[in-house]
């Protein structure tokens, strides 16, 4: 009677692991079916599909630096001045670039001594225009960056950023992974099958817009808009549904650093695994001791080695960022999500350092994600020898006693 029970309790025990196995693996099947297996053009929708039920984050997205890091070079996109008395940089006194409206576009006009010798059309401006703007030029098919480039911290044109001193490049090739970062899709062809070289001018989804984050959705639009009576979304991602590491994968493609590509360009989608695409580059705690880590573009990895990243395992890039909202310049806002996990009223919060702070809760991260100097983000002025550097805020969140010095100088 006892070995029966014995056996009847583990037939119980082995039934229950199996429909706990099953349940599992159908949760895993619905997020993966919701994920196209190879991404092309014709998956998408395009971000004005979304507006007609998201018409609040659409609006609100138009404003962020995401939606217009990479637009089509026309006026409304272009923070450079064009007036006669602010549109020229000389590489020397001979060689100036110019910026001019002509009837057919945008140009960057080359002279020499005087003479016209090359007009390059922009096509494509690159940048939010909070740091600057750089420039590309259709030729035939295949895109070449312009040799000047906004600066907006200065307001002033400059060269581009790792352009030559005193000579005009014109023949720097753009590739599928300088537009992965700066646009949703680009359909490539030529080069080799990782880097394509060639790009379909009437294929390219502008913008890092509602589908990069939230995957190819011609699918999604197409259903919804047959079923309107189905409230569950399908045939698209909610980024907050994915694991931790896959969130922040959606986020790392652009904000990882350098990293080498192991499967070709816009095939990587939301809720796949990042690791799967690119070898990543990693941040060491040796690179920063010595301040040997560009703050520009390795977001990911700063936060990643950060004490506030490794003491909890939830945290997340939206933890702090809403990517439907432009936020940028909210020291307040992005303070009071420190203050939500660190709360001013605990002994561990009020050390000398902290008293000596006024409004100490509304500016955290001006003492422990400080800006710092982009040596990516570098470029020369009219008349100065040395390149001048874009100030980036740093998200390897720590302790910065000579930012922190200079502020308490400040409150004095």
């Amino acid at each position: 009677m006892i070995l029966r029970q014995k056996n009847k309790r583990s037939v119980l025990v082995i039934l229950s692991l199996v429909i706990s196995v099953f349940v599992l693996v159908q949760c895993m099947n619905s997020v993966n079916s919701e994920i196209e297996q190879s991404v092309s053009y014709e998956a998408f929708a395009g971000s004005e599909k979304c507006m007609s039920c998201h018409k609040d984050v659409y609006d609100k997205h138009l404003g962020t630096a995401h939606y217009l890091t990479g637009q089509p070079a026309t006026e409304n996109f272009i923070t450079g001045n064009f007036n006669k008395d602010s549109n020229s940089y000389y590489y020397t006194p001979d060689i100036l670039v110019q910026m001019q409206k002509r009837d057919s576009g945008l140009y960057q006009v080359i002279y020499y001594k005087g003479e016209e010798k090359m007009a390059i059309r922009k096509d494509i401006v690159i940048g939010s225009g909070v740091m600057g703007q750089s420039f590309l030029n259709w030729r035939q098919n295949r895109l070449f960056q312009m040799p000047v480039t906004y600066f907006t911290a200065a307001a002033q044109w400059s060269n581009s950023p790792g352009f030559p001193e005193g000579k005009v490049m014109t023949d720097r090739p753009i590739t599928s992974r300088c537009l992965e970062c700066h646009v949703t899709y680009a359909e490539g062809s030529g080069g080799d099958t990782l880097e394509p070289v060639n790009f379909s001018r009437d294929k390219i989804i502008y913008g890092v817009s509602c589908e990069k984050c939230h995957g190819p959705a011609a699918k999604h639009v197409e259903y919804q808009t047959g079923n309107p009576a189905v409230k569950t979304a399908k045939y698209v991602i909610n980024p907050a549904k994915l694991s931790r590491q896959q969130q922040l994968d959606v986020c790392a493609v652009c904000h990882a650093g350098k990293m080498q590509k192991i499967k070709p360009s816009f095939q990587f989608v939301p809720g796949k695994n990042l690791a799967d695409y690119f070898i990543l580059d990693s941040v060491h705690n040796s690179s920063l001791a010595g301040g040997e880590v560009e703050v520009h573009g390795n977001q990911y990895g700063l936060l990643r080695k950060s004490k506030c990243f490794t003491a909890t395992s939830t945290m997340t890039c939206s933890s702090c960022h809403n990517t439907h909202e432009n936020q940028r310049g909210e020291a307040a806002l992005f303070s009071s999500k420190c203050i939500s996990c660190h709360s001013s009223n605990t002994t561990a919060i009020k050390t000398p350092t902290h008293l000596l702070v006024k409004g100490i809760e509304q500016k955290c991260i001006n003492c422990h994600m400080p800006a710092l100097e982009s040596r990516a983000i570098a470029v020369y002025l009219q008349g100065e020898e040395k390149p001048r550097a874009a100030l980036v805020r740093s998200h390897f969140i720590g302790i910065y006693p000579d930012v922190t010095k200079k502020i308490l100088s400040n409150e004095k």
